[in-house]
């Protein structure tokens, strides 16, 4: 996919923007799980998730190569929508997002404010995304997938930082939406020459993942019934399902029960505000607490932009 000179490269990018984020090893959250338990703060960049750093990755090398571009268009539930409005305010180029309706009212403010034209279309992500396609032919404009080389070339760059800075970890739980992140982490860990196994985590509302693993090919479900917006995908990437099926340990599924457990669990045990997404890696080391007794673990927190009301919703 990419060498590790390149992926530090992409670090390079990042890194004169933000100086990266910080892993902890949290005393309290080892005493729940009953293993050293490392957490990658992602929630700690400039717009609160691990998309940023593809954001800058793919503007700059827009920039770099396409000076005259019009703009960039692409679909999402939030993350992904801020990372590229960031971005392109950084590379001044002019950046338009498709969300489905119903989105999260704080995550469509967010993305306004950074500078984004927000338009709402479609029940869901897979509508919304379809909707981004036709813009990008009928305006002239780049349409920025969720799931690209370049993107996760940059969101990789956190798993280079917390394989670099960690202690050598046994395990890693990954939270999967179209999968940049884990296929990320896969990456890293492997240019870098580890054995850590990596561990993808869906909701059990959302599994399109585990269910193609076991299937051997790409499942797409109907729907993606999950609170845990990040997540909340329906239809596999092909290229990320493969790097997955090859690269990945197993897929755990957790419930929305679980998710919100572990969100609490982060607010009392390490005062982080954590959204769905970032705290499903939580909740299935604590589902496979027996399993990874006494071991090395690290979780990635993928991000804290979780609604005031949801976030109300799930720990009281």
């Amino acid at each position: 996919m990419f060498s590790l000179p390149e992926l530090e490269d992409a670090a390079r990018v990042v890194h004169e923007h933000f100086p990266g984020t910080p892993q902890y090893a949290w005393p309290l959250l080892a005493q729940r799980a009953g293993a050293e338990v490392w957490v990658k703060h992602e929630n700690h960049t400039p717009t609160g998730a691990f998309k940023l750093r593809g954001g800058l990755v793919y503007a700059e090398r827009l920039a770099r190569e396409r000076p005259t571009v019009a703009g960039i268009v692409s679909a999402t539930r939030g993350n992904h929508g801020q990372s590229l409005a960031w971005a392109g305010q950084r590379y001044r180029i002019p950046v338009t997002i498709v969300v489905p309706h119903g989105n999260s009212p704080e995550k469509n403010a967010a993305m306004r404010a950074i500078g984004a034209e927000l338009i709402e279309h479609g029940t869901d992500f897979e509508a919304a995304r379809e909707e981004a396609a036709r813009l990008a032919k009928t305006r002239g404009l780049e349409f920025a997938p969720s799931f690209a080389p370049g993107l996760v070339k940059g969101v990789a760059t956190y798993s280079l930082e917390f394989f670099r800075n960690a202690p050598v970890l046994d395990t890693v739980y990954v939270p999967i939406g179209l999968g940049s992140g884990i296929c990320g982490a896969i990456a890293a860990r492997d240019l870098l020459g580890l054995k850590t196994e990596i561990v993808g985590v869906q909701s059990t509302g959302a599994d399109c993942y585990a269910r193609s693993l076991t299937a051997g090919q790409v499942v797409v479900l109907n729907r993606a019934d999950t609170q845990a917006d990040g997540i909340a995908v329906r239809q596999p990437d092909p290229d990320a399902f493969e790097i997955i099926r090859r690269g990945a340990a197993r897929i755990v599924a957790v419930t929305d029960r679980e998710i919100g457990a572990a969100i609490k669990a982060y607010w009392t045990d390490t005062h982080n505000l954590v959204e769905g997404a970032g705290a499903a890696p939580l909740a299935a080391l604590l589902r496979e607490k027996d399993r990874m007794i006494g071991k090395r673990v690290g979780l990635i927190v993928s991000g804290g932009n979780i609604d005031l009301e949801l976030f109300r919703s799930w720990i009281i």
